[in-house]
């Protein structure tokens, strides 16, 4: 083997030896390679640049509940699919509630045929409205009843989010009051559920 091909393999090794220790030296609190927050919160700075600090604030505060809300709903959204799943087998998807079932059925068909957006499009789940999955959870309740406490909490806890979901979707800020109550419903969900 000549010199460079030795040299180039001997870097190459090098570079697998630090990447494979790299979360070791993370989990002892060393720093390998760029900060991805930092690097975030800079383009973040960068994109809201051009804005008022008011309106820059405020969108900083929704985009942390907005962060939540994604996370507790997409956790809801596991939560119906790997219960089905285990309940129903794996064609549960076609016995979902039919008004729901043909409702996301014709937002998906829609989303694959006349959209520019490449988004995820296969997850029927994932087309289903944030107020729809409580109504799955309800016709399916023998297989929720021992997750969740009653169907009134789980209505109840839904709805007020749901509300302030579409507060939130179409950028109208909340009172600090609302946003404690959010954090506290999903907290509350999470105490009692788990995510």
């Amino acid at each position: 083997m000549n010199n460079s091909l030795k040299d180039l393999r001997d870097f190459l090794f090098r570079g697998l030896m630090v990447e494979s220790e790299a979360a070791s030296f993370q989990a002892a609190g060393i720093q390998v390679g760029a900060d991805v927050g930092q690097a975030e919160e800079r383009l973040l700075s960068e994109a809201i640049a051009p804005f008022g600090v008011t309106p820059r604030n405020r969108a900083i505060e929704m985009g942390r509940l907005y962060v939540v809300l994604h996370c507790f709903e997409n956790e809801i959204r596991g939560l119906i699919r790997e219960t089905l799943e285990e309940k129903e087998g794996a064609d549960w998807s076609d016995k979902l509630p039919v008004k729901v079932k043909k409702y996301a059925e014709d937002r998906q068909q829609e989303a694959v045929g006349e959209t520019w957006l490449e988004g995820e499009k296969n997850d029927l789940l994932g087309f289903v409205d944030f107020g729809h999955l409580a109504t799955i959870m309800i016709e399916k309740w023998q297989f929720f009843e021992d997750i969740v406490p009653s169907q009134h909490w789980l209505k109840q806890r839904m709805d007020e989010l749901e509300k302030a979901r579409h507060f939130i979707a179409h950028n109208r800020m909340l009172l600090p009051s609302e946003f404690q109550r959010l954090y506290m419903y999903i907290a509350d969900w999470n105490r009692v559920i788990g995510l």
